[in-house]
């Protein structure tokens, strides 16, 4: 059964089309430690995301909770080793993954991941990262993905156990492009799915949509009739509808205070019916990429 994945992104920096203020390093800590005495024990974060590992990490010193109840996945830094020869690839990850673990007050990470979704495609690249699993480091590896072709070869390579991808009402790729089926068949790649909210996009009044994204706006109006149809709210819809997939262990959830937190928990013990799913699918099975990836939006978003 999926659970939920706390994100960590909001509490590191400004994130989303609103452009959300960033809590207090006090307010974070209250969140995280809301959602881990609350069932939640996934924590994702990221070198890119401001200082967010800080964060986690103070949280962490504060021992609230035993580090063995929890997963934390955190990704190294994007385009590090392009200007790299491979010879050096092992020595450059590990001094990173050793400062990580420092910033995050911890000796070990459940899982540590490339943010560069096409070293996917690099076995030089992999073998290195999956050197820190070998020597006992961290207890999965693997990549950020964006592209179902990334996901794929990374189901089908041994040197990857671990990967985080999009999937929501909107983006519906991965499912249409036999990304879930592979990895059931595969049974060994543990899957985190992000983005169930495309940066708020998906929660957005029409009004609010910025110009650069108008032509959501048609489907934004698309969402709202489902709401209404069967009453019931669009956060309910977006969380619901990537719960269904049996390939995705978490759900990773991004927020800006408790009361989110409460309400996501509490939305997630529920299901929605095989019609609404179904009328969902079908309804937006086709949306253009421009509209469902941020880094396509052209502005300086970041997924």
């Amino acid at each position: 059964m999926m659970d939920l994945c706390l994100g960590t992104v909001q509490f590191g920096m400004s994130y989303g089309l609103r452009g959300q203020q960033q809590p207090s390093l006090s307010d974070a800590i209250q969140m995280i430690d809301y959602a881990t005495q609350n069932g939640i024990h996934s924590i994702d974060t990221a070198l890119a995301y401001g200082n967010a590992e800080e964060i986690v990490g103070e949280f962490l010193r504060r021992k609230t909770i035993s580090r063995d109840k929890l997963f934390i996945i955190s990704k190294f830094k994007p385009n590090e080793l392009d200007e790299l020869q491979p010879e050096n690839y092992t020595k450059v990850i590990k001094e990173h993954y050793e400062k990580q673990l420092k910033r995050l007050n911890t000796d070990y990470l459940d899982s540590y991941v490339f943010h560069s979704s096409r070293y996917a495609f690099d076995e030089e690249k992999l073998q290195a990262m999956y050197e820190l699993k070998k020597e006992g480091k961290v207890r999965h590896c693997g990549v950020s993905v964006y592209y179902p072709n990334e996901a794929k070869i990374c189901i089908e390579s041994p040197l990857v156990d671990f990967i985080q991808l999009p999937s929501s009402i909107f983006d519906q790729r991965m499912n249409n492009e036999g990304v879930f089926e592979l990895a059931l068949k595969n049974g060994t790649t543990q899957i985190h799915s992000r983005s169930a909210f495309i940066q708020g996009l998906i929660l957005m009044k029409e009004s609010e949509i910025p110009p650069f994204l108008e032509r959501a706006k048609p489907i934004i109006r698309k969402i709202d009739k489902l709401c209404q149809k069967y009453n019931i709210s669009r956060i309910k819809l977006a969380l619901l509808y990537v719960k269904q997939f049996d390939a995705i262990s978490h759900l990773v959830f991004g927020v800006d205070n408790i009361e989110q937190i409460k309400e996501n928990i509490k939305i997630f013990q529920e299901n929605l019916s095989k019609n609404i799913l179904a009328e969902i699918s079908k309804e937006f099975e086709n949306i253009s990429t421009d509209i469902i990836m941020p880094s396509l939006w052209g502005k300086d978003k970041k997924e």
